[in-house]
């Protein structure tokens, strides 16, 4: 098993800052998510040959290895320059993953949960060019339902990984999502046995369950408003049964990729990072 940091709290650091930053923490293993000095949310990619030599050396200086890399483009969104323009994107992506010698990408389905079928077509013309190129590098891809995307559910991400049939498109589980995951119930056990040996990623953080309070737990202005509201708080902070999430994992034998993902404390990001740690290796070893 390989357990991560996501280091989007430390966007204020240069990516050698950060390297060094997740070593002195006590991580093996960084998961790459973006930012805006080398893939950004849906832009093309912004880094060069130096730039991927520097962060291989950077890495074995700390004694750090890069777990997986994850992009987020607009590859289901229903504008079709842009879904071209996200492709284009993604073959860079996966260019960079390769020569970084990173074989696991992961990544959300995107879109908008208010055009699913036409997003999900946009998602597989995406996939039909991609597949390919995944394939020829001998990239794995771990795929999340995410609150907003087409596909939000824990089940319907199955059913969509399953349709693609390939061995190595897994599913990416965040316990921060669990709510959005079924519609508010939060059935860890049912979920995690539906996805069976397909749960090869899990992202941990806690969260509120959103429709709690008659759907007022969250208040919008104005009432009624496309809002999707959710947090990446330490375990323990808000409503995720952990302890059958940790007790599922053990008895699936989970050995895939674990990576911190708490979003939510930037002014005690250290703070936050050194428990989830503790915690995850506690839990998980």
């Amino acid at each position: 098993m390989k357990l991560a940091l996501d280091p989007a709290m430390y966007t204020d650091l240069s990516m050698k800052e950060v390297i060094d930053k997740a070593a002195r923490l006590g991580y093996d293993y960084i998961e790459l998510s973006p930012r805006e000095d080398f893939i950004p949310f849906y832009k093309y990619p912004k880094v060069d040959k130096a730039m991927i030599k520097n962060v291989k050396k950077w890495c074995s200086d700390a004694g750090v290895q890069l777990s997986s890399i994850l992009p987020v483009m607009a590859w289901s969104g229903p504008d079709e320059e842009q879904r071209q323009g996200a492709v284009r994107n993604w073959k860079r992506a996966i260019e960079i993953a390769s020569d970084l010698n990173v074989d696991v990408m992961n990544t959300e389905f995107n879109g908008s949960k208010y055009e699913q079928q036409r997003c999900e077509e946009k998602f597989i013309k995406s996939m039909d060019e991609l597949l390919p190129i995944f394939e020829k590098e001998g990239m794995k891809l771990n795929l999340q339902a995410h609150p907003y995307d087409f596909i939000e559910r824990n089940d319907e991400a199955l059913r969509m990984i399953r349709g693609l049939d390939r061995e190595w498109i897994n599913l990416v589980f965040s316990t921060a999502h669990t709510f959005f995951h079924d519609d508010g119930i939060g059935d860890i056990e049912t979920m995690f046995d539906d996805a069976g040996d397909k749960l090869q990623h899990v992202l941990f953080s806690d969260t509120f369950n959103h429709t709690a309070a008659n759907g007022l737990r969250y208040i919008v202005n104005p009432p009624g408003a496309e809002v999707t509201v959710h947090q990446h708080l330490n375990i323990g902070e808000g409503e995720v049964d952990f302890e059958t999430i940790f007790r599922k994992l053990k008895e699936m034998k989970f050995d895939g990729i674990a990576t911190n993902s708490v979003f939510a404390w930037v002014d005690r990001a250290d703070e936050s990072a050194q428990f989830m740690l503790e915690r995850l290796k506690k839990e998980l070893f």
